[in-house]
């Protein structure tokens, strides 16, 4: 039975990211900024989570242009409750504009 070396750089919980950029409702629009906040267990995970929750709020295209995870619980809202519902398994949208 093969056994999996515990590694310290990998994390025991997954990650939650913050995912920054601009989405489209339709073609030619200006877009609308996004953050967009979940828990995965890395980066490739979370963008392709991101942009399924996207496709699901009737965004047909996405730039996504940062990504980073957090260490802690971000101060002001929306980000706080974002952070929250992304420790209990959702994906968050925080639109602005």
């Amino acid at each position: 039975m093969p056994i999996t070396p515990d590694n310290d750089n990998s994390p025991d919980d997954p990650l939650v990211f913050i995912i920054i950029g601009k989405a489209y409702e339709a073609d030619g629009d200006e877009g609308v900024d996004i953050h967009v906040m979940l828990r995965a267990p890395d980066d490739d995970t979370a963008v392709r989570e991101a942009l399924n929750a996207l496709a699901e709020e009737g965004f047909l295209q996405a730039d996504l242009d940062q990504i980073g995870t957090l260490t802690d619980i971000p101060d002001e809202e929306p980000h706080a409750s974002a952070y929250q519902g992304a420790l209990e398994g959702e994906v968050a949208i925080i639109r602005f504009n």
